[in-house]
């Protein structure tokens, strides 16, 4: 008999859940395997990840520049062979030089690097942030991770100690936080996103939430802010960020401020938490002066759309060094990030600059792929305004989209029966019957009485899009 059942493993995984990666997901990756298995039996030929941000997989193609680079990297002996790479292979001068500069700095991609980041990359960070932010930033409070997910559980293992230890999350929020928190064995407290407001982050809605919480004998000790929001895209104003950044101050709240997705903007403009803190920390003397701010990005996402590589960061501002310290000696327990990861995060925050030989080819690349995001997440919007019973806010940024949905009755009643939330049945329904896989609202949380699902707007072309759309009627149609 096996040692281990699942009554007896680690009972707080047991109850963690991932929705992006659940039921669903594994059965559409079950689908995929039958259909290059040549399997015909299917309504559908292929099967299209909408449940995830996962850009590459879907078609966006990856910056040249960055490529080319990583190539020599992984392979140093190309460099020998200059003539090759340049009259050949498309190879510019910059391309070189750049890989050159980061074998001197990072040496081996196999190689460990020291447990924060290569040194050299994390000034490249600093000079990223002080650029973009109008701030000097210091390179001995930037720690690379594994993507931005590895950042987010190294912080709350940090914060959560044991669990009475609360962290306001909002509502609907990327369910990695929430899975974290309960395998962390912490609390989270949840503040909703005003919907009607286009999703807008409600002061109110966190005072009452922190209240309650505290009422309840919680000790709540962080704020999460996802900036632009996953799902809903949505980006906090500058008077939105002030206001979170006047609680936190009022309350000793860490801010955690997840900003992955800080280029992929279509409505209104991306202020940074780290900008804004330090702005009032520049007019108001003494206030802010000891908040304490965790701020988040990633190659994963953006018009670089590199997942696979795992690579991110986190900047600190406002912690004790004792509290550092502790961060350092959780990192180094996993040892490093990926140094490729690494060198494609200093190739995220320095990319080919005008002038350089590079560059034409980059900018042309990188605008080519947001125009696309960006007429993609407009052909979805208008083709959900065109179906019964579905609602939609326009398209302001981040990867998805995250409609209402009402479902007749009768589809709820089916829901029930088979043990399922009404969106979680319908978004199986889909899957069966087109091969896309959108993710239930119910997976990153929803006002009670509403229903909603996620899906991203990644995937080329408008098949799968008239797919969704002739199911959605038949599906009204079978069940009102």
């Amino acid at each position: 008999m096996a040692r281990l059942n699942l009554g007896n493993i680690n009972q707080h995984i047991v109850e963690a859940k991932y929705a992006v990666r659940g039921e669903l997901a594994v059965k559409s990756e079950e689908y995929r395997a039958r259909l290059r298995k040549g399997d015909k039996s299917l309504p559908f030929s292929e099967v299209i990840s909408a449940n995830i941000g996962n850009p590459q997989q879907l078609d966006q193609k990856p910056i040249t520049y960055f490529r080319q680079v990583l190539s020599l990297l992984e392979n140093p002996k190309l460099l020998e062979h200059e003539d090759v790479l340049l009259n050949t292979l498309d190879y510019k001068k910059d391309v070189l030089e750049r890989a050159r500069w980061l074998l001197d700095h990072a040496g081996s991609v196999g190689a460990y690097s020291a447990s924060a980041g290569v040194p050299a990359i994390k000034e490249s960070i600093a000079k990223f942030l002080e650029k973009r932010d109008g701030f000097p930033a210091d390179p001995a409070r930037i720690y690379l991770s594994a993507g931005a997910s590895s950042g987010v559980n190294t912080l709350l293992h940090i914060i959560c100690a044991s669990p009475t230890t609360g962290v306001l999350v909002p509502i609907p929020q990327y369910p990695l936080y929430t899975a974290s928190l309960s395998v962390l064995n912490s609390t989270c407290v949840p503040y909703y996103l005003d919907e009607s407001a286009a999703w807008g982050t409600s002061l109110s809605a966190i005072k009452e939430a922190h209240a309650k919480a505290k009422a309840d004998g919680i000790d709540t000790r962080a704020i999460v802010i996802i900036n632009p929001g996953n799902p809903t895209g949505a980006s906090l104003s500058e008077a939105d960020i002030r206001s979170v950044l006047e609680f936190a101050a009022e309350e000793k709240l860490v801010v955690m401020a997840d900003e992955v997705y800080q280029t992929n903007v279509f409505i209104g403009k991306f202020h940074s938490f780290r900008q804004v803190l330090l702005t009032l920390q520049k007019e108001q003397p003494g206030k802010f002066d000891k908040v304490e701010l965790a701020s988040l990005h990633s190659v994963s996402k953006g018009m670089v759309g590199e997942c696979g590589h795992r690579g991110g960061y986190f900047d600190l501002q406002g912690f004790k060094p004792e509290v550092e310290e502790q961060i350092y000696k959780f990192v180094s327990i996993t040892l490093c990030a990926p140094v490729i990861g690494q060198c494609l995060v200093e190739l995220m925050v320095n990319p080919p600059q005008p002038g350089e030989p590079s560059h034409a080819l980059y900018q042309r690349e990188y605008d080519a792929i947001f125009t696309n995001l960006r007429t993609r997440a407009y052909a979805l919007y208008e083709a959900f305004k065109e179906m019964e019973g579905v609602e939609c806010g326009e398209p302001q940024g981040s990867m998805y989209l995250f409609p209402t949905i009402r479902v007749p009755a009768g589809a709820a009643e089916a829901a029930k029966k088979e043990g399922r939330s009404p969106d979680e049945f319908y978004c199986l329904r889909l899957l069966e019957a087109t091969g896309v896989c959108v993710v239930p609202g119910s997976g990153f949380g929803q006002v009670e009485g509403t229903l909603h699902f996620r899906t991203t707007f990644l995937a080329p072309g408008t098949e799968w899009v008239g797919s969704i759309k002739k199911f959605h009627k038949e599906f009204m149609d079978k069940y009102r």
